[in-house]
């Protein structure tokens, strides 16, 4: 599977970089986004400061993740709410499908998530034959924009007014309130959560954060950075089923806590950081990697750079090598970042989990022998001459370097006869 995913992700570069439309569509968007987020960033009293804080909560939290989330499941009881640890994506469903059949739902509407994305909720309820709404229209394509709002309206009424169970996803879980916080641009989340008589929200367990007073750090950065806007339209604190005083929302409120191997992160001390991730994605929209190959050659359900260096949902590298060796290095990723991730040495500890794994080719394996045996016997290297170590070059390195670039060449002498010769 690994070698599979790996030469895909090859194949899929070479001609995403190539294709001249393809890197004019991305170039204008990149540019769009880049001038929006610089404009939003200089809206921060001090955005390098701002973005140590927010690094510094997250550091906090994950390393007493298993507090914050007991202290977010008894604040959430309190109210009313019901918690649901689900270990891996086939408890998650099963979690989702037993309230359906206690509620005996026949139709479900959903918020974007990537979530459920992650574990297939889509595909798993289509397979029960149970009706999803989403939020997306079928209107033609010349429809002007008052039909398409007004058709659309019509629409969004009938489905969440008549939904039996609404989905929704999270970008934080606060622990110190009890509640999950919702951000997004198109409202269909607050629809989602509001006219269903059962709502269910799915959140994977790095999303907790102390307190509520932390989202007046963390929402604007998730809005600078990942769409370069001062803050998104709509943001929604829910904090339980509807309470004796409340004109709306669900009668049951769930939320799921999901694992599915970010655990096995958090086991990991020197890539443990990957768990403070908010989803902001400017550090994949920055990148020079991303920009010549876009987000559909990774291939990664969240489209964030993290997903594809330390995924939260597998235990092993062998599906997400290639993305960790197609980084630059350049340290654009972790200056865009917004809690200070450090994308570089989790790329460089991809890399090496590669090499421990023995997924690098024996081809490739066999030359860093040879060139380590080298490397280390001064006296060998220098009893060739350059045009010898050039040939070699170009006879055993040629197809690994790429034929796209150009080998360097060595100089006729080593630096030690040179050094040498200008000595006598």
């Amino acid at each position: 599977m690994g070698e599979q995913v790996a030469d895909k992700f090859l194949k899929d570069s070479a001609v995403k970089s190539f294709d001249q439309r393809h890197r004019e569509i991305i170039n204008t968007n990149i540019e769009k986004y880049r001038l929006a987020f610089e404009q939003s960033k200089s809206k921060f009293f001090d955005l390098e400061n701002s973005k140590k804080k927010a690094h510094l909560v997250k550091w906090k939290t994950i390393e007493n993740l298993e507090r914050y989330l007991l202290d977010f499941e008894s604040n959430f009881t309190k109210r009313g709410g019901q918690v649901i640890w689900a270990n891996d994506a086939e408890e998650a469903r099963h979690e989702v499908f037993k309230i359906m059949e206690r509620h005996q739902a026949q139709s479900v509407v959903k918020s974007k998530s990537m979530a459920m994305e992650e574990i297939e909720l889509d595909h798993f309820l289509a397979k029960q034959n149970v009706e999803i709404f989403t939020g997306d229209f079928d209107t033609p394509s010349d429809a002007s924009a008052e039909q398409m709002t007004v058709e659309g309206g019509e629409l969004l009424r009938q489905k969440y007014t008549r939904a039996d169970i609404g989905i929704s996803g999270a970008n934080f879980i606060i622990a110190d309130t009890g509640s999950i916080a919702i951000t997004e641009n198109d409202g269909n989340a607050r629809l989602t959560t509001s006219f269903p008589k059962v709502h269910i929200a799915l959140v994977g367990i790095e999303k907790i954060i102390p307190s509520i007073v932390d989202l007046d750090l963390f929402w604007p950065l998730v809005a600078s950075h990942g769409t370069g806007q001062n803050l998104t339209v709509y943001n929604t604190i829910l904090g339980g089923p509807r309470q004796g005083q409340d004109t709306d929302g669900p009668e049951e409120m769930y939320v799921i806590l999901l694992d599915n191997g970010r655990t096995n992160v958090l086991e990991k001390n020197d890539q443990r950081q990957a768990l403070y991730c908010i989803c902001g994605e400017a550090c994949l929209n920055l990148c020079p990697t991303y920009q010549n190959i876009a987000g559909q050659t990774y291939d990664t359900i969240y489209k964030i750079l993290i997903d594809s260096l330390i995924p939260p949902n597998v235990n092993s590298v062998s599906e997400f090598k290639y993305p960790a060796y197609a980084s630059a290095l350049c340290g654009k990723c972790f200056d865009a970042c917004a809690v200070g991730i450090d994308y570089q040495r989790l790329a460089l500890l991809n890399r090496r989990d590669s090499v421990q794994q023995g997924l690098i080719p024996q081809a490739e394996k066999r030359v860093w022998e040879v060139f380590t045996y080298a490397i280390q016997r001064r006296g060998l290297i220098d009893f060739f001459s350059g045009r010898t170590k050039n040939f070699f070059l170009r006879s055993f390195l040629r197809k690994i370097w790429g034929k796209h670039l150009e080998l360097p060449k060595l100089a006729k002498k080593s630096f030690a006869k040179q050094w040498k010769e200008q000595k006598d």
